[in-house]
């Protein structure tokens, strides 16, 4: 059969994979001290710069993931250093998935000898898309009867026991697996990225996606629904053949470039490891699954001086400062906020330096737009069950700053406001002359006038459980 000639993963391959950068696509914003700076020799008498390799963590201490996931298709090798790999997909062709069990001796003792449950899901990268997730996917579901978005292709795949397709849920997969045993499970991609493209001109640019995979254990009544990891990767997928003619371009580009240009981007790997990812837990039909936080909301960001040296580690994660977590190991949030300008630079490179070094002491930005809303009456029945305490007159507004002036950012910053999720509220609508409802546009909010007011109005949909906001 096919698969046997796939062979397992040579060590090389594995560590080569596991150099690239996990990316959490959203930059920080830092707090302003005023006072305190440490002076550049203060900093070089630390241990960490005297090169004490006993004060360092050893590499065995990194933290071992308990499984790891390898899709067997080469990443492009036109992506700059530290930001996360993009690997392009073929329409409709098989690709492996290799599942590998990573545990030490000892290690979850409880899956021994039982098997675990994957979930494989085909997910938006673009934060924007991924708030309108459901009409984007029941779009393509009208536009494509019949059709999957993903599939497995069972013949092909290894150790797989009990694969699913759920008929309502066309992005995601499932099967059972047994650590202990080799596990190849080869899906298809049948949607292409640019089907979720707003067509202007043609050629347009095609959205990136990421395959998610969530794997669970049992609980005490059996059901698969204890989270054990989760990790994903971002993907391009194209026309078939188009992924090998894409890959063959950035080829030659990079080709083209000068040497010291070259060395900006990381190099070509045979195969994409999934990197793993933080998740929280929504609900879809009354059902638990793990939903990608890629985008961690800007207030939670901030790195305060209060931070530890393990709080202080994941801000430099999260904001794609990962090749610089050893050399500042033993930092605490208030070691961080006082370095200076050139301390940072010096210890990290101009590029780098200075990136780090706005990301601690970046100041609020002015927003592009700001609209001013309140509740259509404080007698209303609240919809959202959610008590709007500001808004008990009319008079009291809230405000709401955007900075991507689009609808789909418009409607994540109503559904932060009511407190409930973006999924909610279906479409906006502008009231205009004679009261009728004019959908709200990317176009029509870039031309709102700065601090326009509006009166929030609600609309029950009736062809779901969602709603309707009419901008008065």
């Amino acid at each position: 059969m096919a698969w046997a000639l796939k062979l397992p993963l040579t060590d090389e391959v594995i560590e080569s994979g596991l150099v690239q950068d996990f990316d959490a696509s959203l930059s920080g914003i830092g707090q302003e001290l005023g006072a305190g700076a440490y002076s550049m020799s203060d900093v070089l008498a630390l241990p960490i710069f005297k090169q004490e390799e006993s004060n360092l963590p050893a590499d065995s201490d990194n933290k071992i993931l308990p499984f790891q996931y390898v899709l067997c298709a080469a990443t492009s090798p036109a992506v700059k250093l530290h930001d996360e790999t993009l690997t392009y997909l073929n329409q409709g062709q098989s690709y492996e998935i290799r599942m590998l069990d990573n545990r030490k001796i000892g290690e979850l003792p409880e899956i021994t000898d039982k098997m675990v449950k994957s979930i494989i899901r085909v997910v938006f990268h673009d934060r924007r898309l991924q708030y309108t997730e459901h009409q984007q996917l029941e779009g393509w579901r009208w536009n494509r009867p019949g059709d999957r978005i993903l599939d497995l292709d069972i013949p092909m795949s290894v150790g797989i026991i009990d694969p699913r397709a759920n008929p309502t849920q066309l992005n995601t997969v499932e099967f059972l697996w047994d650590p202990s045993k080799r596990t190849s499970v080869f899906i298809q991609v049948h949607c292409i990225s640019t089907e979720f493209t707003m067509r202007k001109h043609g050629g347009e640019k095609g959205v990136p996606f990421r395959i998610q995979i969530d794997t669970f254990k049992e609980n005490e009544s059996e059901e698969y629904t204890e989270h054990l990891h989760s990790a994903s990767c971002q993907v391009k997928v194209f026309k078939p053949k188009g992924a090998d003619r894409k890959q063959k371009t950035d080829r030659e580009k990079m080709e083209k470039k000068a040497p010291q240009e070259k060395e900006k981007y990381q190099p070509s790997y045979k195969t994409t490891i999934l990197t793993e990812v933080s998740i929280s837990l929504v609900y879809i039909h009354d059902v638990p699954l793990p939903y990608l936080l890629r985008c961690p909301d800007v207030s939670t960001s901030n790195l305060l001086p209060t931070a530890t040296p393990q709080d202080a580690q994941q801000w430099l994660l999260r904001n794609r400062f990962s090749p610089f977590c050893r050399l500042f190991t033993n930092f605490s949030g208030a070691d961080l906020l006082k370095l200076t300008r050139e301390d940072v630079i010096q210890i990290c490179g101009p590029a780098d330096g200075i990136r780090l070094f706005n990301a601690l002491k970046g100041r609020v930005v002015r927003p592009r737009l700001t609209i001013y809303v309140c509740q259509e009456s404080q007698q209303q029945v609240n919809i959202f069950n959610f008590c709007f305490r500001a808004c008990l007159f009319h008079s009291v507004y809230h405000a709401i700053y955007l900075e991507e002036l689009t609808a789909a950012e418009l409607t994540e910053k109503i559904a932060q406001l009511f407190n409930i999720s973006p999924r909610q509220i279906n479409q906006i609508f502008k009231q205009g002359p004679t009261g009728i409802h004019v959908l709200v546009s990317d176009e029509m909010i870039q031309n709102f006038q700065d601090e326009v007011c509006f009166v929030l109005d609600t609309m029950k949909d009736d062809s779901n459980d969602g709603y309707h906001i009419i901008l008065k």
